[in-house]
């Protein structure tokens, strides 16, 4: 598959309550980088694998939440290409400058239906550190706590995600590799731009702009169940997991940062084509294609969003 239009999900921007244990839980615990503070306070972290300068964003802020999702796209030809195609869809599109974030080139941003705020950038600095490129060994910097190798996707809460299906498929040419259809309207909705299974995924909840949340890709199943470990030993306040979906088949664990954002780890999940036909589950079977080895969903997962 060529990658071209909108490569990947380039960052998250989060809000939370304590900036000191927030950084202790995504460096120490979660095996994120520190890379640089801003001078309004907002500090950038960058997992083990990433080359761009950061890929999560933290704001200190009396109500944990994200204030953003940003993709990266391949130019800035495709950046003002895009512009112009969200503005004829019928969304207003605002600019923010160069160097607004450190080691990020100009962006734009917009509100979809769902209440979130969706960013396009198309230049990032390489970070540092990063990844080796010259004779390179596996790794440079030491993987430590659960060796996060990227931020890979977030599951947002909100209404009208037919709307942003609509919108996701047609404007940004992303392609639904799975959905969940119940009897009174689509619940949910998984959309890749690249090989992944999903690179964003909506479920339909009555208040907008709400997380679910942040996912960082790990190794393998044997990383998995080390961040278990490391779940345990440090009392994180866990969801669910080690369990594994059956929609897009991640073995994963579900816990929460010291602001209460949702985090989730996880490995493996299925490799996508845009050839592929999108995945259709129903209410008979939404608990397994959930949570696979539970066959049910627990009361946490559905409600409790930042």
């Amino acid at each position: 598959m060529a990658l071209t239009g909108v490569l990947r999900p380039g960052f998250a921007q989060l809000r939370v309550l304590d900036m000191e244990k927030s950084i202790e839980h995504y460096t120490k615990r979660m095996g994120l980088y520190e890379v640089t503070t801003g001078n309004d306070g907002r500090v950038y972290l960058k997992c083990g694998d990433e080359f761009d300068h950061h890929s999560l964003v933290l704001r200190k802020c009396d109500q944990a939440g994200i204030d953003m999702f940003a993709f990266k796209v391949a130019s800035d030809a495709d950046l003002d290409a895009f512009e112009a195609r969200i503005v004829a869809y019928g969304f207003p599109v605002d600019h923010v400058p160069a160097g607004e974030q450190p080691g990020l080139g100009r962006r734009i941003g917009w509100t979809i239906a769902s209440g979130h705020r969706i960013e396009l950038y198309a230049h990032a600095d390489l970070s540092d550190p990063k990844p080796m490129i010259h004779n390179p060994d596996v790794w440079d910097m030491e993987p430590h706590g659960m060796a996060a190798r990227r931020m890979d996707h977030c599951l947002l809460y909100g209404p009208h995600i037919e709307k942003n299906l609509d919108f996701f498929t047609k404007v940004l040419d992303f392609k639904c590799a799975e959905r969940v259809d119940m009897p009174d309207g689509l619940l949910a909705i998984w959309l890749t731009c690249s090989t992944k299974a999903h690179d964003i995924a909506f479920v339909n909840y009555p208040e907008p702009a709400k997380l679910h949340h942040v996912a960082f890709e790990l190794k393998d199943w044997h990383a998995v169940g080390h961040a278990g470990d490391i779940i345990t030993r440090y009392n994180i306040s866990v969801d669910i997991g080690p369990t594994r979906h059956g929609i897009t088949r991640g073995e994963t664990i579900y816990f929460f940062d010291p602001s209460g954002n949702r985090d989730e780890v996880f490995a493996g999940g299925y490799t996508y084509y845009p050839d592929h036909p999108t995945r259709t589950w129903d209410e008979t079977q939404v608990g397994k294609g959930i949570f696979y080895y539970e066959r049910k969903m627990n009361e946490a997962f559905l409600s409790v969003v930042s």
